[in-house]
């Protein structure tokens, strides 16, 4: 499941229909590097995208996902590595000639400007007919669902019409590929679930190669056909969500992507894609758990349980963990649990149904059907 970080995992679609053209053609990054001093922002960067594919970066501040955007939009230089566009090179070009469409974290948009003022911007650069830029900024607007708004000023709308104002801008001179900084970060967290929801359908329909940037996971997931994770100006990982989520490589993307508990284990066994651990300090407590790597009988490891791969049990269930619920939070048709261990490690536990009782003496199994992941603990 690990090979070549999800480079050579098949795309995931989400059914709708690639539209057809005389030449699509991938965007391809290759070993890209990017220096700030004596700081390594970028390392060895590599990615393809497809025709038409939304690709989300994701990562933590730091990472080097802005710094991988600014590459390709033309803003910043590469150290090494090449930026093409199927097999033309465009690493070499300034940005107005890239033919890029983008939408920066905080818009940018002109206050003194109408909306149909600000998607026409970039059209006037470029020399068009006043003709032609009109009939963009109207197809521009209507495609983002702003069309009869053209007159409004742009502090009559609302934070989630400007977002729609930045993307009809960068899309009206029919972008090559679009490229988003972060474009929901400007946003109250009520607006910003409403908009990420409208911008998962604009994209879904636009068929158009995106690449975004943001440090949510929730975001990355719902926008994002691949997300590629980066941690320390590297690649980490490159899969859909469900990859990413289910067989993250390594210990860093497993507790970045999703939430989880870590406990250190020791290994008993390895039979091929099965490894039996034994719980360190968690006395009778052995599983079978899926090895990321290469794993040797009696060498330490940390194995990842997702909330939904433990179970609450009876106190004295053999081969559960004993301990006691610290917290309890509702939600819903699935709610959760902490349970701190009696030898010490805390425990979160996915639960459907009436939640236990804070101070409640409960054990800890593993569900039915459940094989964590499991990492040696010198990695990351």
């Amino acid at each position: 499941m690990d090979g070549a970080l999800g480079l050579d995992r098949p795309r995931a679609r989400r059914g709708r229909r690639r539209a057809v053209t005389d030449a699509p053609r991938n965007l391809v990054l290759e070993r890209l590097a990017k220096r700030f001093g004596e700081t390594a922002v970028l390392d060895d960067v590599s990615l393809d995208c497809a025709p038409g594919e939304i690709v989300a970066l994701l990562g933590p501040s730091g990472s080097g996902k802005t710094t991988l955007l600014r590459l390709v939009a033309g803003f910043e230089s590469a150290d090494a590595g090449t930026i093409r566009l199927g097999e033309e090179r465009i690493d070499a070009l300034p940005p107005e000639r890239r033919g890029f469409g983008m939408v920066f974290q905080h818009y940018a948009l002109f206050p003194h400007r109408t909306v149909a003022g600000n998607v026409a911007f970039g059209l006037e650069t470029r020399r068009r007919t006043k003709a032609e830029i009109a009939r963009r900024v109207e197809v521009a607007l209507a495609r983002v669902d702003l069309a009869g708004l053209g007159d409004r000023k742009v502090s009559e709308i609302s934070g989630g019409q400007q977002q729609r104002v930045a993307l009809a801008r960068a899309l009206a001179p029919e972008p090559r590929v679009l490229l988003l900084d972060e474009p929901l970060s400007n946003l109250d967290p009520g607006l910003r679930e409403r908009t990420r929801r409208e911008l998962a359908a604009l994209l879904g329909a636009l068929d158009m190669t995106t690449l975004l940037v943001t440090h949510e996971q929730e975001e990355a997931f719902e926008l994002g056909e691949r997300v590629a994770l980066l941690s320390r100006g590297r690649l980490i990982q490159v899969g859909t969500p469900s990859e990413l989520y289910r067989w993250p490589a390594t210990r860093f993307a497993a507790g970045f992507v999703g939430r989880a508990s870590f406990v250190r284990v020791e290994v008993v066994s390895v039979s091929g894609p099965v490894v039996r651990v034994r719980g360190i300090g968690l006395p009778g407590w052995e599983i079978d758990a899926e090895p990321a790597g290469e794993l040797a009988p009696g060498a330490p490891a940390e194995v990842m349980l997702r909330p939904e791969a433990l179970a609450l049990a009876p106190p004295d269930e053999p081969g559960a963990v004993a301990g006691r619920v610290v917290s309890a939070r509702f939600g819903g048709a699935l709610s959760w649990a902490t349970v701190r261990t009696a030898a010490g490690p805390e425990l979160e536990v996915q639960i459907e149904g009436e939640l236990p009782a804070v101070d409640q003496q409960v054990a800890v199994r593993l569900a039915h059907g459940a094989r964590p992941r499991v990492y040696a603990a010198e990695t990351e």
